[in-house]
């Protein structure tokens, strides 16, 4: 496949826009509506204020994410809109983010077109971007950091040097809010060892206009990535912690560690949180976790809720706000995963089989291999880590594995409406208008809308 260095169309600018404007929209309405500290706020709203009162306090995550819950308080003052609109704008941006990263991997702006519009249409991510959370600070500097790698594998030298700086600054602020960042950087690393396998094993015969940035992947020296880019991430890292340590001297930085990491082992099982779920369940989406949950039986009843009144003969109603992925889309994208890796491990097998039967190979290459080969170990990287962890763990740890997911959905929408069979073209339209119909369905319990008992048992019942 020849790869286009031409930039995206117009069409596809235009529908970035649109895809923004959209995401922009769901996260900053109604954003200080709940006049209350929501599920994790409780803490990190607070730690955030504490800075700003010079407060000496304990927390159990690196400092990066309660700084910028600062920032915005600083601007906007301590209330519901001043440490949540933060959140709003940068979790507004990943779609954006996810996007260049699937252009960077085919340079093909229908793929990351889709891509952005699958990310947009994510109801944890929309939830998790609403509230004074640390989960989407994750996402948007581990997914800005390989975007970052993949751009400066299209340059070279002094150049390709300097955007590698630039990821590496970005992987240490990633870790700077919380550890499991670290899977970004261990997918980054397990792609590189599969790009230097390849091209020992399969070598490569393609001309190197026509190599994909991710197939240059090997031309990164052990010295770039395992010393160059690394010192820099825990540069970064280090120098971000100065600022909570110097208000907080009860602990050194090997202190605070320590202290960190006792805590998260601590950290029991199902009967310290009712919300606590295995890692085998989040791809299925079998535990959701509710953030908010108020019942009101009558208008006079005083709530947290700034907004329009309810209707003067209402009865019983209830605001809830569920952390739930947009059912229809996370359970296709699950499928697109695990049909991904199948597909990309049988087709490496039969490579590996013909080239131990000395018979004729094709390199490893090419868009049908890097691509999967991208996703799928990036995916593994974020996700099965969390397989030998003994604490509570929640389905917002999945959000990282679920970005690639979001990747491995799209590259099949965008194949099967590239395709001349027409039922399968209509089948990838279909799928996206009913991921569109799935989300506005769960629009009351993703954004907190009163709806009647009868109505939120349906949608509990529908995740």
């Amino acid at each position: 496949m020849s790869v286009s260095s031409s930039r995206p169309p117009l069409w596809f600018w235009i529908g970035i826009s649109c895809v923004w404007i959209f995401a922009l929209a769901f996260r900053f309405w109604g954003l200080e509506r709940f006049n209350t500290l929501v599920f994790d706020e409780v803490y990190f709203a607070k730690f955030g204020h504490n800075y700003l009162t010079q407060t000496e306090f304990f927390d159990a995550h690196p400092p990066l994410g309660k700084y910028l819950i600062a920032l915005g308080i600083a601007l906007k003052g301590f209330n519901t809109w001043g440490f949540r609109w933060m959140n709003a704008l940068i979790g507004a941006t990943i779609p954006l983010i996810l996007s260049g990263i699937a252009y960077q991997l085919c340079k093909r702006p229908s793929y990351a077109l889709i891509t952005a519009v699958l990310a947009s249409l994510d109801g944890l991510l929309l939830v998790e971007s609403r509230y004074a959370l640390l989960n989407v600070h994750i996402l948007f500097f581990g997914l800005l950091a390989h975007w970052l790698v993949l751009i400066s594998l299209n340059h070279q030298g002094m150049q390709r040097n300097g955007w590698l700086a630039a990821a590496g600054v970005s992987f240490g602020a990633t870790i700077a809010v919380k550890w499991n960042g670290l899977g970004f950087l261990l997918g980054l690393y397990l792609l590189w060892l599969v790009a230097k396998g390849g091209q020992v094993w399969f070598g490569s015969s393609e001309k190197p206009k026509r190599r994909l940035p991710l197939q240059k992947l090997s031309e990164l020296s052990w010295l770039q990535l395992f010393v160059y880019l690394p010192a820099i991430a825990l540069f970064v890292y280090g120098i971000l912690w100065i600022p909570h340590l110097a208000q907080n001297p009860e602990f050194n930085l090997w202190q605070v560690h320590q202290e960190i990491f006792s805590y998260h082992r601590r950290v029991g099982g199902d009967e310290v949180h009712p919300y606590c779920s295995a890692w085998y369940t989040w791809p299925l989406l079998l535990k959701p976790i509710s953030y908010f949950y108020q019942v009101t039986q009558s208008t006079l009843e005083p709530l947290p809720v700034i907004g329009p009144p309810l209707p003067q003969d209402a009865v019983k109603w209830i605001y809830s706000v569920y952390a739930i992925g947009n059912p229809l889309l996370w359970w296709a994208s699950t499928i697109a995963i695990f049909v991904l890796l199948v597909w990309g491990g049988w087709q490496i097998w039969g490579l590996v089989q013909r080239r131990q039967g000395n018979q004729e190979t094709t390199s490893l290459s090419g868009e049908q291999a890097w691509l999967p080969c991208y996703v799928g170990v990036n995916y593994l990287a974020n996700f099965l880590p969390w397989v030998g962890v003994s604490r509570c763990t929640f389905l917002y740890h999945y959000m990282p594995a679920s970005m690639f997911t979001s990747l491995a959905l799209a590259w099949f929408i965008d194949d099967w409406l590239r395709t001349s069979d027409r039922r399968i073209q209509q089948l990838a339209v279909a799928l996206l208008l009913l991921s569109l119909a799935s989300f506005v369905i769960c629009l009351p319990i993703f954004l907190g809308l009163p709806i009647s008992p009868m109505m939120w048992r349906l949608l509990r019942a529908k995740v």
